[in-house]
């Protein structure tokens, strides 16, 4: 009696009478042509990527040679020798009052800067403006390191003018030209690099501004957002990742926080103006406003970042640790943050490097005033560095021009540090699991 699995009719032996598949033949003419047009499309895939790739980096490229070659001039600073005979010009000043913080009043009531035009004048003409503005402060700070020149005639090296200095890098116009040649052949002009632009803080002379003010200021506010910033985030992540309950509130909660890493940073400046300056009375423009409004703006930054780190740790780190023992805080801080955390340094880093770059939170709170002196404390009045870009960007005189540039490239070479070194941090220390 035949099996009934073999019964003419049954799946088993129409799968044995079913003819073999027959080999495919990649040389017909239809095979040919379908692999061509899949090579084809792979050649198209590529070009496109490669085209993107480059047009990203030509756009950089171009972003960086145009900043370079406005920028470099920047960095640079001409001096010319100006004769002064002291005793002529009739400046008295006690030795006593060239100590201490009143030496400065002492000397600009006495004629310095009525000396140093007077004898800029007798030297040059009184036809083309040979010296900035600001050329008797130095001569000032020189009296100040020796007081005994006040009895003598000395050549000092003071800024020049901005037409000069234009003239001088061959952009200025034809009398300041005529005057940079003169000024050549007497062997009293000279360029160097400009050291002062990294020691002042800003000014109205675009021959004496600097960026130290705004610098101070931006590491003052950034080191106030790092500190506030950092450990709520970090022990925010680590309690909605390891110990939240998972339900609607906890969602919301996700959902939010999402939310604010998508909000426009002017809405942070807003709410700064609102909470620290209008309830709790924060003194304006200080560091510790801006850095307390950019904490609050990069924090959701660190929370996500943070939550993904912890969720790339393997469960099974918390297996073992809770089998040999472990407490859930002892698993949490022990093994999970530490397994976590360049994670969290990379994120946090790279909020850091937006914090560094924005401008509009910071002007909300006003952050936009003159300061012509370092900040020396957290509730002094200070910029930072995007905003002085953006208010000598507004300048007219075309010596700001220059300079604003030379600034864009140092905040552009901290933003490069930083982001360097997140990856550094990231390839040094992320486990690969």
């Amino acid at each position: 009696m035949n099996s009934p699995s073999l019964v003419a009719g049954s799946p088993a032996v129409e799968r044995d009478a079913a003819p073999e598949r027959v080999p495919t033949d990649w040389k017909t003419g239809v095979m040919q042509k379908r692999i061509r047009r899949r090579y084809a499309a792979e050649r198209r895939f590529r070009f496109f990527g490669l085209s993107a790739v480059v047009l990203s980096g030509g756009f950089l490229a171009f972003l960086l040679v145009t900043m370079l070659m406005s920028g470099l001039g920047g960095f640079q600073r001409t001096l010319v020798q100006l004769p002064i005979d002291f005793p002529a010009a009739g400046i008295e000043v006690q030795p006593a009052q060239l100590k201490g913080r009143g030496a400065d009043l002492a000397l600009a009531g006495a004629g310095v800067e009525n000396a140093v035009d007077g004898a800029a004048a007798a030297t040059f003409g009184e036809e083309t403006r040979v010296i900035s503005d600001s050329a008797w402060l130095t001569v000032r700070d020189a009296i100040k390191a020796d007081p005994s020149i006040l009895s003598r005639k000395v050549t000092i090296a003071v800024p020049a003018a901005p037409d000069i200095e234009e003239a001088a890098k061959a952009d200025g116009t034809p009398q300041a030209e005529a005057m940079v040649a003169r000024l050549e052949r007497e062997q009293a002009i000279s360029t160097g690099f400009n050291t002062d632009f990294f020691r002042s803080a800003d000014s109205t002379d675009p021959t004496a501004v600097g960026i130290w003010g705004a610098l101070k200021g931006s590491l003052m506010t950034m080191l106030i957002t790092l500190l506030i910033a950092f450990p709520v985030g970090t022990l925010s992540a680590l309690y909605l990742e390891e110990y939240a309950p998972r339900n609607r509130w906890t969602d919301l909660i996700e959902v939010s926080i999402n939310n604010l890493a998508a909000v426009p940073s002017i809405i942070f400046g807003l709410l700064g103006l609102a909470v620290f300056l209008g309830t709790l009375n924060l003194p304006r423009s200080a560091p510790i406003v801006g850095g307390l409004t950019l904490a609050l703006m990069i924090m959701p930054v660190i929370v996500i970042a943070g939550r993904n780190a912890i969720k790339a740790v393997p469960p099974s780190i918390r297996d073992a640790a809770l089998g040999i023992g472990a407490s859930k805080v002892q698993v949490v801080f022990h093994h999970v943050l530490p397994l976590a955390l360049p994670g969290i340094l990379t994120g946090t880093i790279i909020g850091m490097a937006r914090a560094l770059g924005e401008t509009a939170p910071l002007l909300m709170i006003g952050m936009r005033a003159f300061i012509s002196q370092a900040p020396q404390g957290f509730a002094d009045p200070a910029t930072v560095l995007p905003v002085q870009i953006f208010l000598w960007s507004d300048q007219v005189s075309r010596g700001f021009i220059e300079k604003t540039s030379a600034a864009i490239l140092v905040l552009l070479a901290f933003l490069l540090a930083m982001n360097a070194l997140a990856i550094y941090l990231r390839n040094r220390f992320e486990t690969r699991w």
